[in-house]
């Protein structure tokens, strides 16, 4: 369950950037918006990879 905490704190901390970014137009929280987007891409990756081998193995 800690990969799934990961995801849970990715995204809560990019909130305040979401605000920034949507409501007050402020371009470089939507720079971090898009890179914690990225992060959060990679993360949900390698959690598949990881679902997958275990599958595979069991």
């Amino acid at each position: 369950m800690s990969r799934f905490s990961e995801v849970k704190d990715l995204v809560s901390g990019l909130e305040a950037d979401f605000e920034k970014f949507y409501e007050k137009e402020n371009q470089a929280a939507g720079t971090r918006v898009r890179k914690g987007m990225q992060d959060l891409k990679n993360l949900a990756q390698d959690i598949r990879k990881e679902v997958q081998d275990m599958k595979n193995a069991g």
